[in-house]
């Protein structure tokens, strides 16, 4: 039995929580494409060939000459894409930039605000999904307070108000640690997209300045509501980066064709 299958069959609720929305199991991986130049970028996805079908491009890309040139490289050759540059501004500017980002045609672009500017957001979306971040997988209770929240607010409870807020305003989905799926599962509901980073799915790795507070493994996020997952580091730091890729699409078949 395979580690996914065992996963599975373990799970007292198995598949309660597994997403059945009509989304191609090759598709469920998003590679995060944090590298600091195009040219890297282009050698990568090369690199991964088909073992990748979705891509996330961040802050460290953006920074670089040519980030929206890649954006179309990646269209032009049928890759779904990820815009994480988490939109915070006032409403019309965002409104303004998530038009023009529209006319470049990614799948999915993260917004981090309040409801005005996720309104805004997706009231220019013109095809774009939106995606509302919650709480970064980075920060922890302790996080929290250091940037002022009162005691009693915790990480659970503010993913939950934020993620509700977005979707009444609009948005599509969420980014959210997975451990916080399962409980947006059962107070949202299922019409929504969850997307979760903070993945690490290997037994025994090790990751140089590990920034992720709020990890869960692939059967996890998945079994607890997950429509997508954000691999970075995983894959970019293997010694075979499309055989670690390929061990993680095949996780994610095992559960979905299971």
């Amino acid at each position: 039995m395979t580690s996914s299958a065992a996963a599975v069959g373990d799970s007292h609720e198995t598949g309660m929580r597994l997403s059945k929305k009509p989304i191609p199991p090759h598709e469920r991986l998003i590679f995060a494409l944090d590298v600091s130049s195009v040219d890297e970028a282009r050698k990568l996805v090369e690199k991964l060939g088909d073992s990748v079908n979705f891509y996330k491009l961040g802050l460290e890309l953006f920074m670089a000459d040519g980030y929206l040139e890649m954006l179309r490289w990646l269209n032009d050759r049928g890759k779904k894409t990820l815009v994480d540059l988490k939109f915070f501004d006032v409403p019309n500017t965002i409104k303004s930039a998530i038009r023009q980002l529209s006319s470049h045609r990614p799948t999915f672009a993260t917004v981090h605000g309040n409801e005005e500017m996720l309104r805004a957001a997706c009231e220019a979306k013109n095809g774009v999904k939106i995606l509302a971040v919650t709480v970064l997988t980075s920060f922890d209770n302790a996080d929290l307070k250091d940037l002022g929240y009162p005691r009693e607010v915790d990480v659970k409870k503010l993913v939950l108000s934020r993620a509700r807020r977005a979707l009444d305003v609009g948005c599509d989905g969420v980014i959210s640690s997975g451990r916080e799926a399962e409980e947006l599962r059962d107070r949202l509901g299922d019409n929504f997209l969850i997307v979760v980073p903070g993945i690490r799915p290997f037994e025994n790795i090790e990751i140089e300045e590990d920034d992720q507070k709020r990890i869960v493994n692939v059967e996890e996020a998945f079994l607890r509501g997950a429509d997508y997952i954000v691999v970075g580091r995983p894959i970019r730091t293997a010694v075979d980066p499309r055989k670690a890729a390929r061990d993680i699409q095949d996780r994610i078949s095992d559960l979905f064709e299971s």
